[in-house]
C-alpha cells in the first residue's frame, strides 16, 4: 500500500497528493491508517507510476509548499460570518415581505426569489464547511456543516460527503465521478464515451437532441424532481438519523413560518418554486466548469493533470464570485480543496504559471460563454454519438 493510503476511487494508485489535498490533520489520519498497512515496496520496485509526469508532480508539490508558507490555507472567519449573516438576512426578508404585504402574487414571487437565493447561497456556504475550509478543526467544520446543509437547506451532510469527495478525487472520470453518472442513461458525455456508446449501438435517449431536452430534465428538474426524494431515501437506507433530524428541522421551520399566511397549498407551492429556482441556479453553475471539459475513463494521471483536464474557470468579478460561490475559480478549488475561497484569486497566478511551464491549458471564460458551452458540448457529443451509431 502507498504511504498515503487508498481511496475507493483510487484503488491500487498512488494517493499522496489527494491525501494532502483533502485532510487538515494529516498526522491524526495517519494514525488511523497504520493498521491498514499491508506491505512496503521492495527496493528494486519503482516508486513512481509511469502514467504520471514526475517533474509536474514535483513542481506542484513545491507550489503546495509555497501556498502553505503564504498562509493561503488560513481562513478569514469574518468573511464566512458575514456570508452567513447575509443569508440569514435574506431569509428573514423573504418572510417579512409575506408578513407585511400579504400573500398576493407579487409578494409571493418576490419572497420565492429571495428564498431561492437563500438556498443557492447556503449551498455555496455548506460547500465551504464540507471542505473543511473555515475552521482549523475538522470537527468544528462538520458541526456547522450539518447546521447549514441540514437546517438551512434540508439536505443531509452525509449524502453530500459521500458523493462530493468522489467527484473531487476523480473529476469527469466515468464510473468514479458520480457527477457524470447521467451518462449514458440521460446524456452522452464526452467525445470518447459518446463515440463508444454509438459504436456499441446503445440508445437510452435520443442523444442527438440532448442539447434541447437538457433544458427540461436538467436545470429545472434536478433538485425538485430527483434530489428532493432521493435524499430521504439515502438517510433512511443508511440509517443517518442525525442528518434526518437536521433535515426535518428545516421543514418544520419552513412550514411553521409560512403556513399561517399561505395555507397548505400555498406553502407547498412556495417550496416547489423555491426548489425550482435553486435547481436552475445550482445546475448551471456546477456544470459550467465540468461538462464542456474532458470526460473519459480514469487514466491514472497525476493530480494536477487530473484536475486541469476536467475543470475550467470563469472570469472574476464581484457578481461572478457571489453568484457562483467562488466556483468561478474551479481550477484552484480542485487543486486545493481545503483552501478558503476568498484566497483563490491569490493563488490563481501561481497556478497559471505552472500550467504555462508544462504546456497545460488554463481555461478561463466569461460567465455566459461558460453557460453556452454546456449546451454546445452536449450538442457536439450528441452528434458524435449519432455518427458512430449510424456509421461505425
Amino acid at each position: 500500500m502507498h504511504g498515503a493510503g487508498i481511496f475507493q476511487t483510487d484503488a491500487q494508485q498512488a494517493n499522496t497528493d489527494p491525501f494532502i489535498a483533502f485532510h487538515l490533520d494529516k498526522a491524526l489520519v495517519r494514525k488511523y491508517m497504520s493498521p491498514l498497512l499491508i506491505g512496503e515496496l521492495a527496493p528494486d520496485q519503482p516508486s513512481f507510476e509511469p502514467s504520471k509526469n514526475k517533474k509536474l508532480v514535483e513542481d506542484f508539490r513545491e507550489l503546495r509548499a509555497t501556498v502553505e508558507k503564504m498562509g493561503l490555507l488560513q481562513p478569514n472567519h469574518a468573511f464566512f460570518f458575514l456570508y452567513l449573516c447575509h443569508i440569514l438576512v435574506l431569509d428573514v426578508a423573504a418572510w417579512l415581505i409575506i408578513w407585511y404585504f400579504g400573500a398576493s402574487l407579487v409578494p409571493f414571487l418576490f419572497s420565492a426569489v429571495l428564498l431561492g437565493t437563500v438556498q443557492a447561497q447556503a449551498g455555496w456556504l455548506q460547500h465551504d464547511f464540507g471542505h473543511l475550509s473555515v475552521f482549523s478543526k475538522s470537527r468544528w467544520n462538520h458541526w456547522v456543516h450539518k447546521f447549514v446543509i441540514g437546517h438551512l437547506k434540508g439536505a443531509p451532510a452525509s449524502w453530500w460527503n459521500h458523493l462530493h469527495f468522489q467527484h473531487h478525487a476523480k473529476p469527469n472520470c466515468f464510473r468514479k465521478d458520480p457527477d457524470v453518472n447521467m451518462h449514458p442513461l440521460f446524456f452522452a458525455l464526452g467525445k470518447t464515451l459518446s463515440v463508444e456508446l454509438g459504436v456499441q449501438k446503445k440508445k437510452f435517449m435520443p442523444y442527438n437532441h440532448q442539447h434541447k431536452y437538457f433544458f427540461i430534465i436538467g436545470p429545472p428538474a434536478l433538485v425538485p424532481l430527483y434530489f428532493q426524494w432521493y435524499i430521504f431515501y439515502f438517510v433512511v437506507q443508511r440509517k443517518q438519523w442525525v442528518d434526518l433530524a437536521w433535515m426535518m428541522s428545516f421543514y418544520i421551520r419552513f412550514f411553521l413560518t409560512y403556513l399561517p399566511f399561505l395555507g397548505v397549498k400555498g406553502t407547498l407551492g412556495l417550496h416547489l418554486l423555491v426548489r425550482f429556482i435553486e435547481s436552475n441556479w445550482f445546475v448551471w453553475v456546477t456544470q459550467m466548469n465540468h461538462i464542456p471539459m474532458h470526460i473519459d475513463y480514469d487514466k491514472n494521471v497525476d493530480w494536477f493533470s487530473t484536475q486541469l483536464q476536467a475543470t475550467c474557470n470563469v472570469h472574476q468579478s464581484f457578481f461572478n464570485d457571489w453568484f457562483s460561490g467562488h466556483l468561478n475559480f474551479q481550477i484552484e478549488h480542485h487543486l486545493f480543496p481545503t483552501m478558503p475561497r476568498h484566497n483563490y484569486w491569490k493563488v490563481a497566478p501561481l497556478v497559471k504559471s505552472l500550467c504555462a511551464k508544462h504546456g497545460i491549458e488554463y481555461q478561463c471564460k466569461p460567465l455566459l460563454t461558460a453557460f453556452a458551452d454546456i449546451v454546445h458540448s452536449l450538442k457536439d457529443s450528441g452528434e458524435l454519438w449519432l455518427d458512430a451509431y449510424l456509421h461505425k
